[in-house]
């Protein structure tokens, strides 16, 4: 499934937060968005998954723009992790989870055994499996990241949209759901701070301002000189023994 963005612009009360971005995901890959904080990245998610309307151009799924969607005919195809989604219910992990098959539920489709398994699965892959009782208000912070991701899991989605899921856990659960993101087969977009973690991506953009200033692969818009325009760092690529690329940064 193809999503993509036609000379998207957003504004709030007269500032500019997205400026004439444009972007075509491919099927199966995953598109990393870096830049500083406030330029534009989680703003652009949002019109990604449909749930804001961009004040200038649109977006497309497949050829059709979502603002001639319905939402939950959006929700069946795209699934988006926000950094910050919080509620006051009392409520438990699984719960959680299984809103995640929403989108599929109607008055002639009702929960079925096999929504039991997605769930159950999700909850397994973001290793969550053993609190499934636990309220909502008694996790940690990388805790229910882990859950937002297991509600995303069990959409389903075709696309699949995360906004800095790696905030909050710790260094091995980024790293098992940074791996588990690259097994899925389906179309990730993912907006990351850690630059190494972003070399991994089959393409990357870099948002800076409101505008995507370049796009491509990894090593071809990680350069010293955007680093150092954008970032306000400069960096030097190593390689390592086993042939892992990495980059080391210092201050411009």
């Amino acid at each position: 499934m193809n999503l993509s963005a036609e000379n998207l612009g957003w504004r709030v009360h007269g500032h500019t937060l997205l400026e004439n971005v444009s972007l075509e995901v491919a099927p199966g890959q995953t598109f990393g968005l870096i830049g500083p904080n406030g330029s534009g990245k989680t703003t652009l998610l949002r019109l990604l998954a449909g749930l804001s309307k961009p004040k200038a151009g649109r977006v497309l799924l497949d050829g059709k723009s979502l603002a001639r969607m319905r939402q939950r005919h959006i929700a069946q195809s795209i699934a988006l992790v926000e950094q910050q989604a919080e509620t006051t219910d009392r409520i438990q992990v699984r719960q959680v989870v299984a809103l995640g098959r929403t989108p599929f539920l109607s008055a002639l489709r009702s929960w079925t055994e096999e929504d039991d398994a997605i769930v159950d699965q999700a909850l397994v892959d973001v290793d969550m499996a053993n609190m499934t009782g636990r309220l909502w208000h008694t996790l940690s912070g990388g805790e229910r990241q882990r859950v937002h991701i297991a509600r995303a899991l069990a959409q389903q989605p075709k696309i699949l949209l995360l906004d800095e899921p790696t905030n909050h856990l710790d260094i091995r659960h980024q790293l098992s759901i940074l791996e588990l993101v690259r097994q899925l087969p389906i179309t990730v977009i993912i907006t990351l701070h850690d630059l190494n973690q972003a070399m991994a991506c089959d393409r990357l953009g870099i948002m800076d301002g409101g505008q995507l200033v370049a796009a491509g692969k990894p090593q071809a818009v990680l350069t010293s000189e955007r680093l150092q325009q954008t970032f306000g760092v400069q960096a030097e690529l190593l390689t390592t023994a086993n042939g892992e690329r990495l980059m080391r940064f210092y201050h411009a």
